[in-house]
């Protein structure tokens, strides 16, 4: 087995085990890039979540670790300083390993590494922009991002740009997308990377909070009364439900684009189209199980999808995946099903309150 082979099978299937999924299914030509990408960005993220290192050396590192990703520096110290203050032995082993993605990153074919490297720059400025705007490590010190706007920005530094980049390594090693408008395409590909995150911010709230970090604006939550803070308190997350209905409308937007995107791919190019239905499927699965949840924000253990749900998605998919009619029509049942879940909770919000 060869380094590219291992470091895309078993270490990146103990780190992304959804990710894997679809990665998994690609044809090889496509795997290496996006895969190393991911890996790369996963080991950056690492870094940044490493709270036993102080701050100040969590963005040295970051910024360390985006040189090195450029062709301009030694990712190995990072991994040296981090590795060992990893709790989990798969983090551990992707640090331990960077050097060697790195590495590998550097033999791909020019366009592809120019794309990896562009794409890792803009991720890692994502990570930046977390690490300024949440200064605090736990909810004494809790910050909030202030708008829409600066949610919109967030999530397409972390997963919007992802899209583009997926896109546009598709098009690059796949003839059968030459009919595409790449422009429009890459918009699309935006969008779609956009709603998987909004899905996360969503789902992650309770926890996110815990560690100082509120992607709920302040100035959506000023408009129910609410302070970030308030959030804390079951009480106060049970009033911000109104807030809650209206992101999930905003993610649904982003996946009703994400939608257009995969329905867009040829159906020759089935291993694809499989690798956008799945965490299509599985995100909008997530929104119906928040929607359903008397208080998600305030949820603990996180709201998750069951793993015999998952089943059910992966075995409905490969029967319908060469059918635009089969997967518009499961589309449009998983967003009425979050849909009306949304409507019924937000009604429910408004007989307590009356």
């Amino acid at each position: 087995m060869t380094t590219s082979d291992e470091l895309l099978g078993d270490l990146l299937r103990q780190v992304s085990r959804s990710f894997y999924l679809s990665l998994a299914i690609l044809p090889r030509p496509l795997r290496e890039p996006l895969g190393l990408a991911y890996l790369l960005a996963r080991a950056a993220d690492t870094v940044a979540d490493t709270r036993l290192i102080a701050r100040a050396e969590r963005i040295g590192h970051l910024e360390a670790l985006r040189r090195a990703y450029a062709g301009q520096g030694d990712a190995g110290a990072v991994a040296r300083a981090c590795a060992p203050q990893q709790a989990h032995e798969a983090e551990r082993r992707l640090l331990e390993r960077v050097d060697e993605a790195v590495g590998r990153v550097a033999r791909l074919p020019a366009a592809d590494l120019a794309r990896v490297r562009a794409v890792l720059t803009t991720l890692t400025d994502g990570m930046l922009f977390d690490l300024a705007r949440f200064p605090g490590e736990d909810a004494r010190g809790l910050a909030a991002l202030g708008s829409l706007a600066e949610l919109d920005r967030y999530t397409y530094l972390v997963a919007g740009c992802v899209g583009e980049f997926w896109t546009d390594v598709h098009v690059a090693h796949r003839p059968r997308l030459a009919a595409w408008a790449p422009a429009a395409m890459r918009a699309r590909g935006v969008r779609f990377g956009k709603a998987l995150q909004m899905t996360n911010v969503l789902r992650d709230v309770p926890a996110d909070l815990a560690h100082g970090r509120c992607y709920l604006p302040a100035a959506e939550l000023a408009a129910l009364g609410l302070a970030p803070a308030d959030l804390l308190d079951t009480a106060g997350a049970t009033r911000a439900r109104p807030l809650l209905a209206r992101l999930i409308d905003l993610a649904l937007g982003h996946y009703d684009e994400a939608w257009r995107y995969t329905l867009a791919i040829p159906r020759l190019e089935w291993r694809m189209r499989l690798a956008c239905v799945w965490p299509l499927a599985i995100g909008l699965a997530t929104l119906e199980a928040l929607a359903r949840h008397p208080n998600p924000l305030a949820a603990t253990p996180p709201v998750k999808v069951s793993r015999s749900t998952v089943r059910g998605i992966l075995a409905r998919s490969a029967l319908m995946v060469g059918s635009n009619r089969a997967l518009a029509a499961e589309a449009a049942r998983l967003r009425a099903r979050v849909a009306g879940r949304r409507a019924g909770a937000a009604a429910s919000v408004v007989d307590v309150e009356a």
